[in-house]
């Protein structure tokens, strides 16, 4: 039985970007629940795990490019 993330909670960084490693564990530890939840909705509701795991990366990645071209330095 998996454990459904709290979806309403997000923790903040405790670490700065500029401690790119322990930024990036902490982003991992934070997103890995949401992710595991989010790809338990997709299957029950009939899609294949990796196909809704590669379409994720995708539109992340689109995020990051958009983000990028409009000059937000956020994403």
């Amino acid at each position: 039985m998996a454990i459904m993330a709290d979806l309403d909670h997000v923790p903040a960084p405790r670490h700065p970007p500029h401690d790119f490693l322990s930024h990036e564990a902490e982003a991992r530890t934070a997103l890995a629940p949401l992710l595991e939840s989010l790809l338990a909705r997709l299957e029950e509701a009939g899609w294949d795990r990796r196909t809704a795991a590669s379409t994720l990366m995708f539109l992340a990645a689109h995020q990051v490019s958009a983000a990028e071209a409009s000059g937000d330095r956020k994403a």
